[in-house]
């Protein structure tokens, strides 16, 4: 680095790709299979949270039961399928996670995630140039690094 230049030192958004690989396909496939498995978890945990809190309330209450027993009850179910309809979205976009890599080509690049980095520039570096760096790895190895770093 020449000292008389002057630098600064700035962040980066530096893009990592994967090469799809038999073994990126199947790792990435399992990974979205646990969390749609967790999500089916959380479905059934949160029905039977509702219940059994519907449930107590049913059995502290008077017989038959009263306007705000029923409201508390309708509140309950309320949270219910709000949660629910939020954990059935997430699980929606899994399964259609899945269905895009079970499609994708072998030797395909795909974007995986976004990391932030720093670089030096200083007067006359491309900026621009300095700023698209893209990272490709083929099972988890570095196997280019590309742009201007």
């Amino acid at each position: 680095m020449d000292a008389s230049k002057p630098q600064l030192v700035l962040k980066r958004p530096i893009n990592i790709k994967a090469v799809v690989t038999d073994r990126w396909k199947d790792e990435v496939q399992q990974q979205l299979q646990a969390q749609i498995n967790q999500v089916d978890g959380q479905l059934q945990q949160l029905d039977s949270q509702g219940q059994r809190a519907i449930a107590e309330i049913q059995k502290q209450s008077l017989q038959p039961p009263g306007p705000q027993t029923l409201q508390q009850i309708d509140n309950i179910q309320l949270q219910v399928n709000e949660k629910k309809s939020e954990l059935l979205e997430q699980k929606n976009q899994s399964l259609q996670n899945l269905q895009q890599v079970q499609i994708l080509e072998l030797g395909q690049e795909v974007t995986q995630l976004q990391v932030e980095g720093f670089f030096s520039v200083g007067v006359g570096d491309n900026l621009v140039n300095k700023m698209q760096v893209e990272i490709l790895l083929r099972d988890g190895v570095v196997e280019e690094i590309r742009g201007d770093i």
